[in-house]
């Protein structure tokens, strides 16, 4: 991690830091609902591109948050899955969405 706050939580910090890098938050919810292949990951998040996509799920596997798992072929196939520290971030997810329902603007 490049900056600290010395008076926060270390592993705040660690965890903010994951999740403001764009599409990580995105990317771990549209896993949640089980494990996916790259290309239906792709349609789910619509606008992301596929290099993209490809060096944040390398980061979310190398925090230990999603993990990657080739299926025999042929053809050759991954899947995509949450860990269980990657299902820890329902419980995020839920409080966010509760936080944005207040901040709307009508």
């Amino acid at each position: 991690m490049k900056r600290q706050c010395h008076d926060l939580c270390p592993h705040f910090q660690l965890a903010m830091a994951l999740l403001a890098k764009p599409w990580n938050g995105l990317i771990i919810a549209a896993l949640e609902t089980g494990a996916v292949r790259f290309s239906d990951l792709q349609e789910r998040l619509e606008t992301i591109g596929d290099r993209m996509l490809s060096e944040r799920l390398k980061e979310l596997q190398a925090a230990g948050l999603v993990d990657r798992r080739v299926l025999p072929g042929p053809p050759v196939r991954v899947e995509y899955e949450l860990t269980a520290a990657g299902h820890g971030f329902r419980a995020v997810y839920e409080a966010i969405a509760r936080w944005g329902e207040m901040l709307k603007q009508d």
